[in-house]
């Protein structure tokens, strides 16, 4: 048995609520990005709202199925539920005096439900969707955001404090030196403008991040102690391509500015030696105030938080590509490295690898010595529903293969206190903004074009999980 064992699953506001302009909800950077349901991807037009799809706005509209699709978790066995808080339910355009209350009673809701069937939640404060109005005006390039999400941060504290102990300040912070992440935190056409698309604006912004998130820490510590405040990152693991000592070398650089740049800094509280020389070498230079060293020493996080769906390889040699001849997919990793040759794929191309959970599992423990949660992991595929089930058993073996790598990492000694696969319903998938890439536990009969009866179904990976938490509850 583990005791005390946060077994849950997860989901994000952007992904699931829909309802995206009811109840004075503003409007967020996601909500300006439309899908091209033909080539399955997530886009980008000249402007926002003109003749395009966005599947956000919808979503598989968990703002009016809340109660149902809770009941089906706390049935499931859950006993936790990571979700978000939108930024825009609360702030509608970020800079507003006083919160909007129809925002604030909706979440209120969810954690009454939560609470009444004893599952803890664990909320992410800002998950991909920013105020659009602020990032019009450059978003997290501009330090005056902080200021807006401590505003928003010191609200959501005093309001559920009592309902929520588990808080994580940014989702997957280390994807904002990415492409889909950079929109996320400027807005639109970041990744096609020149001017918003480099180094320097994407080391600019994740500063001003990390300073939020210290500051969002110390603020919980000195005012509400009982919480627990963690960082968020999404593993990219790397594994030599082979035993060259280039692609050994190769794979360390990678590792650490790919994963442990951003955790270092929270939980370390200051910016890693390995750091500096990337930095000055790619010409990057972060405009930095004076008592910023201090405001990173003094808000280190108290857990670490992650995603994990995949592995890549890594080769420090000319002809590292050619080795693996075939690139690595998936949303954060493209272009950054090579397929592994022992490993299976998933129909969207990502390799699958149980034992690359415990590498990584070990690895942060021992680099941090403090909590672990994963709070992302999970198989995208095309679901089919036949007489009202859905047979799942490709995602079955994926969770059976991760849950057996994470229970070895317990036995190692790693001090993980939860597992909250994605997803706990069908959901918007990131990558593509169609629904058909599900990853859910619960399917919805909703498709790409947002049409069906918004019906659930419990999926064979639904009664998977239930026996699996029963077993060790």
């Amino acid at each position: 048995m583990l005791n005390n064992f946060l077994w849950g699953a997860s989901t994000a506001a952007n992904q699931i609520e829909g309802a995206w302009n009811q109840d004075g909800k503003g409007v967020s950077v996601i909500d300006t990005i439309a899908t091209d349901l033909e080539k399955g991807t997530r886009i980008e037009v000249a402007s926002a709202f003109e003749d395009a799809y966005y599947s956000s706005h919808e979503a598989v509209d968990f703002y009016h199925h809340y109660k149902e699709d809770i009941a089906l978790m706390a049935e499931m066995g859950l006993k936790a539920y990571r979700m978000s808080i939108a930024w825009t339910r609360i702030y509608p355009n970020g800079i507003e005096e006083e919160p909007n209350e129809k925002g604030l009673q909706f979440y209120d809701n969810i954690f009454k439900e939560l609470k009444r069937y004893n599952i803890e939640p664990v909320v992410t404060i800002s998950h991909y969707e920013s105020p659009w109005y602020l990032a019009e005006k450059g978003g997290w390039t501009n330090r005056e955001m902080i200021d807006y999400y401590i505003k928003y941060c010191k609200t959501l504290f005093a309001h559920y404090h009592e309902q929520v102990k588990y808080w994580i300040t940014f989702n997957e912070i280390n994807c904002t030196l990415v492409n889909f992440g950079i929109r996320t935190a400027v807005g639109l056409n970041a990744s096609i403008s020149s001017e918003i698309n480099n180094d320097h604006t994407r080391y600019q912004a994740l500063h001003h991040q990390f300073i939020a998130s210290a500051k969002a820490v110390s603020l919980a510590h000195a005012e509400y102690p009982d919480l627990k405040i963690g960082c968020m990152i999404a593993s990219m693991i790397g594994y030599p391509l082979t035993s060259h000592p280039k692609d050994v070398f190769a794979a360390l650089q990678y590792e650490q500015m790919k994963n442990m740049f951003c955790s270092d800094v929270m939980i370390r509280g200051a910016y890693p030696s390995y750091s500096n020389r990337f930095l000055k070498e790619n010409n990057i230079e972060i405009q930095m105030k004076p008592e910023d060293n201090q405001i990173l020493k003094a808000g280190c996080v108290d857990f670490y938080s992650c995603s994990y769906y995949q592995t890549l390889c890594i080769s420090g040699q000319n002809e590292g590509v050619e080795l693996g001849k075939n690139k690595a997919a998936g949303n954060l990793i493209s272009g950054f490295g090579v397929k592994n040759p022992y490993l299976q794929e998933s129909e969207w191309g990502w390799q699958i690898d149980g034992t690359g959970l415990r590498y990584l599992l070990n690895t942060i423990y021992d680099r941090y010595q403090i909590p672990i949660m994963i709070v992302e992991n999970g198989l995208g595929a095309k679901d089919e529903l036949v007489d009202g089930k859905v047979k799942d058993d490709y995602r079955i073996a994926y969770l059976s293969e991760h849950v057996n790598a994470l229970l070895e990492a317990i036995k190692d000694g790693v001090d993980v206190i939860g597992y909250m696969p994605w997803s706990a319903i069908d959901l918007v998938a990131l990558s593509t903004g169609s629904v058909e890439k599900r990853y859910g536990f619960i399917y919805v009969d909703v498709d790409n074009y947002g049409k069906g009866t918004f019906k659930r179904y419990p999926k064979a990976s639904f009664y998977w999980y239930q026996d699996l938490i029963s077993q060790y509850s």
